[in-house]
């Protein structure tokens, strides 16, 4: 049985799930904050929107009433210039409120530190088994439930702001359209206060969860924190030695499979890189690889020991960049890669029947 994730994630852990955008962030604040910023936008820059949109209106009433003058392209163009004036004048500084405080809220929870990792194309997530089990999974009805219950609460919210103010509009009868208009207004504002304060409270509660959710998601195992602190504790010069031996290592073994290979295909003085296809996989495999020195080496083992060199810069630095050692090319490659063996097996062949 796997052991329980028991630990707190130590720093190293934390910084590497930073690097790959795994942070605890609330969509909810940022929702928040923006609803709030919307608000204030509105108390202040009201009235200025109000006046503008009326200034436009008239504007547009007067060029409609001469036809002759709005069909025109002079015409519509004065009409498309009245609308993007209205717009750049009110609605948009109440746009920029709203965008300037989602990102402050957005910083205000993880910081000035963008990660690209998350824009990374990942074909799994094209899976459909795996999209299934997150559309019906239980964490969508999770998330479900929650999106419920805040609608519930706000909901709720609104009717207790509502209710009393509707007892009495009866008292409000005779009033004149303009104080019945303030007075309108007045009572949509306390109820939207009220909403937004709600709304923010569930956002409050919502980092918290979302917070001690992600340090769950990254807790660490006993065995996983001794490796950790076994390799951070190291000195940077052994751990330099360490990493020394394993190229060390990891040469000679490679070296030693040279012999046994198929083909060596060549940069051809640069890359080198040798296949090994004994049919059992569906594909041939790379035994070994290198360039400059290392490639040299290589061409010089597979001389001493029959193995066929073909100079193929293409195929070499592509079979180099994307494949590493003991994995079979990829499909893209599988055509140019059996042109490569063919011509082998047909020069071993005619050696053969020469001999």
């Amino acid at each position: 049985m796997a052991e329980d994730r028991t630990e707190k994630a130590t720093p190293k852990r934390r910084q590497e799930a930073r690097r790959k955008g795994q942070v605890a962030k609330s969509t909810e604040i940022n929702s928040a904050a923006v609803l709030m910023a919307g608000l204030l936008g509105i108390s202040f820059l009201g009235p200025k929107v109000v006046s503008g949109a009326a200034g436009a209106m008239q504007a547009a009433f007067a060029l409609i009433a001469r036809p002759n003058e709005v069909t025109s392209a002079a015409g519509l163009h004065g009409l498309m210039e009245i609308g993007l004036h209205t717009l750049e004048s009110t609605v948009a500084p109440i746009v920029g409120i709203c965008l300037a405080c989602g990102l402050l809220a957005n910083v205000a929870q993880i910081g000035v530190r963008p990660s690209l990792h998350a824009l990374k194309p990942d074909f799994r997530r094209l899976n459909p088994v795996t999209g299934a089990k997150n559309v019906f999974g239980v964490r969508m009805g999770v998330q479900l439930a929650e999106v419920l219950a805040k609608v519930a609460v706000v909901g709720a919210v609104a009717a207790m702001s509502l209710v009393p103010q509707i007892r009495t509009l009866g008292t409000n009868v005779g009033t004149s359209p303009m104080a019945l208009g303030s007075l309108l207004g007045s009572s949509a504002k306390s109820i939207i206060v009220r909403i937004v304060m709600a709304y923010f409270l569930i956002a409050i509660l919502d980092l918290i969860w979302q917070r001690r959710r992600h340090a769950k998601q990254l807790r660490m195992t006993k065995q996983e924190v001794k490796d950790e602190g076994k390799q951070t504790q190291l000195p940077p010069e052994v751990r330099a030695a360490i990493r020394r031996r394993q190229i060390q290592a990891l040469r000679k073994r490679m070296m030693s499979a040279v012999p046994t290979a198929d083909v060596v295909i060549t940069n051809p003085t640069h890359y080198a890189v040798a296949l090994r296809y004994d049919g059992r996989l569906p594909a041939p495999v790379v035994v070994a690889k290198g360039k400059n020195l290392i490639a040299a080496q290589i061409r010089k083992i597979a001389a001493d020991n029959g193995v066929a060199i073909v100079p193929d810069p293409p195929v070499a630095r592509a079979l180099f960049a994307s494949v590493e050692l003991d994995q079979m090319i990829p499909a893209e490659m599988y055509a140019a890669v059996a042109q490569v063996l063919a011509y082998v097996y047909k020069m071993a062949g005619r050696r053969r029947i020469a001999a």
